[in-house]
């Protein structure tokens, strides 16, 4: 049941992240997904840094530090990935 919930939240968080970055990203639903799952493994682990462990209630700032880090790694995710798009779009010709 914990891979499925990993699944569901990197799903909401990469589309989330998408949302959030201004302009089109190119990058694929399943790579998005990829890259909202480690978005919530890295803010987890900031968030453990920064002394957020558990709080009563919903963890909103666990939940912040998500977001941050989801966007950003789909910000580069998507950048790597159209780079290397356009690598092979360019030995294709």
């Amino acid at each position: 049941m914990g891979w499925l919930w990993a699944i569901i939240v990197g799903f909401v968080l990469g589309l989330l992240a998408k949302a959030l970055i201004p302009g089109k990203q190119h990058s694929p639903l399943w790579l998005t997904t990829i890259f909202g799952i480690l978005g919530a493994i890295v803010g987890n682990s900031i968030a453990r840094a920064f002394g957020v462990e558990s709080t009563r209630g919903i963890d909103w700032s666990r939940h912040i530090f998500q977001i941050v880090a989801a966007v950003v790694i789909v910000y580069v995710g998507d950048m790597l990935y159209m780079a290397t798009l356009g690598k092979r779009r360019k030995e294709r010709a």
